[in-house]
């Protein structure tokens, strides 16, 4: 029987923690290589007696910087050395061949799958056949439009939008805003959630008009051609984009220059991104885009704790939201955002 909590808000310090690393004193730093030790021997034995926890992970593809990080977060979570098995399988954005490798996990009868959905729907039969085999699913980082699953973790899309939209009605102060939107992969519950955050909050600026929005599919390439189609299309008539993601916004940023046409702090078009991956922040901190709402990819070791508590046999949060930041260039100010520094560009850990 599922033993389910309510929805689980991740703490800032935890976030913090999984964020950067910690200093000690010189006690706790041997008592830290200890654990390791010890957490390294637990890990040999486990696999010396096949004792270890099986895990597959139904990955989108490698479609941006923010999916790779996150893969290398599972990667380095679900180790021989911390007690698991990882089978890892990168679907490449195919979504018929995602769910084959889910409905291979389950013909592996591994312990737990863990899914990154590239679409919200076409779901029911494969976990229907998960649940029938008795295996846990995890839902993670996108969402799905059934509730035939076990856990969510991920972060609030939704709420991203209406962050970056809220900034931006703050950032105008009543100005007026002709709008080109570069969404993500249609279908994916990143686009859409970001998309109806956004518009929730441009609904209540008229003086704000939307005069297109396209799908760049998440990819730099695509929001290159994306852009270099919104710019004959409306040239002269545009002053903000926003980008689903970052690598969108690269793209953009390459169709703008060649066509002359400055964006930026100092610029004639405000950029908004969303991810904040290492080098959209560096973009930020440079003022070439004006504000990036994070999408926190660090998510592996929650769902290990989920994973944790499962095997305890007690009862697990149904969801859990990894929290975001904002940020925006130097010299803005922001209720909904934090000044990006170098020290904080430092501080990434992805």
């Amino acid at each position: 029987m599922k033993r389910r909590l309510v929805s689980v808000l991740i703490g800032m310090t935890m976030a913090a923690a999984m964020l950067s690393g910690c200093g000690g004193s010189s006690d706790t730093a041997t008592d830290e290589a200890a654990d390791d030790t010890a957490a390294e021997a637990s890990g040999d034995e486990a696999e010396a007696s096949g004792d270890l926890i099986t895990v597959g992970y139904a990955q989108v593809g490698h479609e941006s910087d923010w999916r790779t990080a996150n893969t290398e977060n599972y990667q380095n979570t679900f180790t021989a050395e911390n007690g698991y098995e990882l089978s890892f399988v990168d679907a490449d954005n195919d979504n018929a061949a995602q769910i084959e490798a889910v409905r291979s996990f389950i013909q592996q009868e591994l312990d737990y799958i863990v899914i990154a959905p590239i679409e919200t729907a076409g779901w029911d039969t494969v976990l229907q056949e998960a649940e029938d085999a008795g295996i846990p699913v995890i839902i993670a980082d996108r969402e799905i439009d059934t509730t035939n699953f076990d856990a969510f973790v991920g972060t609030d899309t939704e709420a991203e939008g209406e962050t970056a939209g809220n900034w931006l009605g703050e950032y105008l102060d009543g100005a007026e805003a002709n709008i080109l939107v570069i969404e993500g992969s249609v279908g994916a519950s990143a686009t859409l959630g970001r998309t109806e955050g956004f518009n929730t909050i441009a609904a209540e600026h008229p003086e704000w008009t939307i005069l297109d929005s396209q799908s760049g599919d998440f990819t730099q390439s695509g929001g290159q051609e994306v852009m270099e189609s919104f710019i004959k299309s409306y040239e002269g008539q545009f002053n903000v984009v926003v980008c689903q993601n970052d690598n969108e916004a690269y793209g953009a940023m390459d169709a703008m220059d060649a066509a002359g046409i400055t964006y930026g702090v100092d610029g004639d078009v405000i950029i908004i991104s969303f991810d904040a991956t290492h080098d959209g922040m560096q973009y930020t901190l440079d003022g070439k885009i004006n504000c990036n709402v994070e999408c926190n990819p660090i998510q592996a070791e929650v769902v290990e704790s989920v994973i944790q508590i499962m095997e305890a046999g007690e009862e697990y949060p149904e969801r859990t939201i990894v929290p975001d930041e904002a940020f925006v260039a130097p010299g803005i100010t922001s209720a909904y955002a934090t000044t990006i520094t170098q020290e904080i560009l430092d501080g990434r850990a992805y």
